[in-house]
């Protein structure tokens, strides 16, 4: 008797639906006949006529090459996805599934207040805009935001920047902190908030300047960096939405206070269509 095999579905993101090495991915996943989801900004891109379903992001025309908007979109889609799937097969019920929605439904207002760090970024940003260096740091799912605020910040400011689980800042980047290498350390209230102030007190310890990325209220934090921004508490799961606004103002003011295009970053396209 034949066995019947279920296909594990594979998911795709990309924001322009164009980027070639993405849609190689898809082209192989589907050869070996596994279904594609994609997840995307563009209707009727090459991604979403590869992929077997779409979920559209629905962000709007991106104008910068950087992309803002569509990464908080899509980290949103993912989120919903995962609640769905969560449903279908029972991790969840109707119960934890509204709850987690009506969190949802909260993070705007919460991104609207984090939007108003925007003149304390701007400050911060006049006195770190001549510095050639940054290390971001964060844990657990602060790590790509982490990953993310670099990114933004080499993009359109042309500052060399790195992004680090701060578990590993003992293997290799500790050698780099003096107090030329500005750290913006990621230290929501969340799981992993000890640990994140040791990080803080090591990179203090070996002269390091510390912008800390904090909750409200959180005074401990805001003792020990030399400067905080300071954004709304959000749930574990839903908090980078909202910790990942000061990071990409203040790529954008530094890239300002450098003279940099901040929409059109030299030696980037929207798309990358070569692998």
């Amino acid at each position: 008797m034949r066995r019947l095999v279920r296909r594990p579905w594979s998911s795709s993101i990309s924001q322009s639906g164009e980027t070639a090495d993405t849609l190689g991915a898809v082209k192989a996943a589907r050869y070996r006949g596994a279904p594609v989801v994609a997840i995307t900004n563009v209707v009727g891109s090459a991604l979403a006529r590869e992929a077997d379903g779409v979920i559209y992001t629905h962000a709007g025309p991106e104008i910068g090459v950087a992309s803002t908007k569509t990464f908080t979109a899509t980290i949103t889609a993912v989120y919903l996805l995962a609640l769905a799937l969560g449903l279908q097969k029972g991790y969840l019920n109707g119960r934890d599934s509204q709850k987690r929605l009506v969190e949802l439904a909260e993070i705007p207002a919460r991104m609207t207040k984090a939007l108003a760090t925007r003149p304390a970024v701007a400050a911060l940003a006049a006195g770190l805009a001549a510095h050639s260096n940054f290390l971001f740091l964060g844990r657990g799912l602060h790590y790509p935001i982490a990953l993310e605020g670099a990114l933004k910040l080499k993009e359109i400011s042309y500052i060399h920047a790195e992004g680090y689980a701060a578990g590993e800042m003992k293997h290799g980047p500790i050698a780099l902190i003096d107090e030329r290498m500005p750290v913006v350390a990621l230290t929501p209230r969340d799981s992993s908030y000890d640990r994140m102030v040791g990080n803080v007190e090591e990179v203090k310890a070996r002269g390091g300047c510390v912008i800390a990325i904090c909750h409200q209220g959180d005074d401990e934090m805001i003792r020990r960096a030399d400067h905080a921004l300071v954004v709304p508490a959000a749930v574990e799961l839903l908090a980078p939405l909202v910790t990942v606004i000061p990071l990409q103002l203040l790529a954008y003011h530094i890239a300002i206070l450098r003279g940099c295009d901040v929409d059109r970053p030299r030696n980037l396209a929207k798309s990358v269509t070569v692998e």
